[in-house]
């Protein structure tokens, strides 16, 4: 068993870090590379941990195995189903340690963290262990002589990579759905973010899970990462990250044709029509961009304004940014509305493609800068009278960086709107119905939101089209994601 480290959160919180990886119920010694997690707010060494080797995947997915064809397999539903709902009264009941540890390890804020990451985790827990004695199959009527029946029965092992942007919350939403329906789960978490998983490890051990039906194993992407999705012996393989990533993992589950779920990146449109509400769509269309710094996959990034409230919006708009950046801070600070960046790295890449908008052409209403003298802060950045053909239009920043244009016809706001590689989300103001719903038809994206921005719930499907991604998460469709059908046909007459 792997030492833990005591850590000192900046709110007063103390608790054990597990240091190792997590399988078979037990926290044993990595035997990777080396990998250090920083506090971005500060730029401060928080640990430095081993990470998993591709041996050290072969015993998480060699775990995994043995508990889906043995304990795991003969548990009845309902305790299937109990066993995650406990999982979701312990995630409630360590629910301030939890967004503590996101918002040290993330930069996001606390109250974000708390109020919405944890909150939405349990929930989501709680949704599929309501689910797991509700999975059926169907009998299909073909004559006197047949009796056909379906049954939907688990893929097996699962790897599943999640993303350093919502770290608890992209865990819950993998894990969930994937035990509700059966499977096994050996996890990667981003090794930016690694802290709050391998946490959940001792939630899963206490909630009395069979050893190898969850493990977690933090590592670099690719080593760890490339062995999992290449591995001969798992199932599927589940991934959230960037569209360049997904294609590599796309490629290496081609090894033996695995079942995969892609939600990658997005350059989501947001369309404002010159009968909108403007002050709902200033304040949705902000937050729509820089919520979380602007680290989400559906930030509304693409702003189409109708020519004749083109100006007005561009007033509201910066005014909007210009009070909300006075909260850039201390994520633990409880008026805090923007964190660091994530890292160094992502830091460098946001302010790289703000040089290139300022180079572009594109008119700079406020930011364009570092924000302070420490930590991973960028001023939330807003450029004007973009083109199609600027890069900070046609590549995902994943930062508060937003570029705004103007349209003219409802025709053109469309086009505008599909002119991207990506599809995951967009977003239309209006108060007239016909053209809401007219208009989320022909937009090109797997999510539509009307009226708001960045809308998910957990019993709602959630997924993009085009290099956004391959399938769903969520509600049903996840669960469907994490069966397969098995047809069966009976016999009942006596001819030959």
């Amino acid at each position: 068993m792997t030492a833990s480290v005591k850590i000192s959160l900046p709110n007063g919180l103390n608790y054990d870090q597990p240091t190792g990886l997590f399988i078979d119920n037990k926290f044993i010694a990595g035997n990777g590379e080396k990998f250090t997690v920083y506090n971005p707010a500060t730029e401060e060494e928080i640990i430095t941990l081993q990470g998993a080797s591709e041996a050290d995947i072969d015993k998480a997915v060699a775990a995994a195995r043995r508990a889906f064809e043995g304990e795991w397999s003969e548990l009845e539903t309902k305790d299937r189903g109990a066993l995650i709902y406990k999982l979701a009264e312990l995630i409630e009941r360590d629910r301030k340690l939890l967004a503590s540890i996101d918002s040290f390890d993330n930069g996001k804020s606390f109250a974000d963290a708390y109020g919405l990451d944890l909150l939405e985790s349990y929930n989501v827990f709680r949704y599929y262990a309501g689910t797991a004695d509700k999975i059926m199959g169907k009998t299909i009527e073909t004559g006197p002589t047949k009796l056909a029946y379906v049954l939907q029965e688990p893929l097996g092992v699962c790897g599943q990579i999640i993303p350093w942007n919502y770290p608890f919350m992209m865990l819950a939403w993998k894990i969930a759905p994937a035990l509700a329906c059966g499977n096994t789960v050996v996890l990667k978490p981003a090794e930016q973010t690694p802290l709050s998983a391998l946490y959940f490890g001792n939630l899963v051990a206490e909630a009395g899970f069979p050893p190898g039906v969850v493990n977690i194993v933090p590592g670099l992407g690719g080593v760890a990462g490339k062995a999992l999705a290449s591995h001969m012996d798992v199932d599927k393989i589940a991934f959230t990250g960037s569209t360049a990533t997904g294609k590599a993992i796309m490629k290496s589950a081609a090894s033996n044709l695995k079942n995969i779920t892609l939600e990658c990146g997005g350059k989501s449109p947001c369309i404002i029509f010159d009968d909108a509400d403007l002050d709902q769509a200033v304040k949705w269309s902000h937050g729509g961009i820089m919520d979380n710094m602007g680290q989400v996959c559906t930030s509304t990034s693409r702003i189409c304004v109708q020519d004749t409230i083109y100006d007005k919006f561009l007033e509201k708009f910066t005014q909007r940014t210009k009070e909300l950046a006075s909260k850039i801070g201390d994520p633990f600070h409880e008026d805090t509305y923007q964190g660091p960046q994530v890292s160094k790295a992502q830091f460098d890449r946001v302010l790289g493609y703000i040089e290139e908008g300022k180079k572009s052409g594109a008119r700079l209403l406020h930011g364009g800068a570092k924000h302070g003298d420490k930590g991973y802060f960028i001023q939330p950045t807003i450029f004007a009278d973009t083109t199609e053909d600027m890069k900070i239009v046609k590549e995902e920043i994943f930062g508060p960086v937003v570029a705004i244009s103007k349209f003219s016809t409802e025709a053109e706001a469309i086009a505008k709107a599909n002119d991207t590689s990506y599809g995951l989300a967009a977003a239309v103001f209006t108060q007239r119905v016909a053209r809401a719903h007219k208009v989320a038809r022909k937009l090109q994206a797997g999510m539509v939101f009307i009226n708001s921005s960045g809308d998910s719930h957990f019993g709602i499907p959630f997924g993009g089209y085009k290099s956004s991604g391959i399938g769903r998460e969520l509600g049903q469709y996840a669960l469907d994601a994490y069966t397969q059908s098995k047809a069966v046909h009976i016999n009942l007459g006596t001819e030959l």
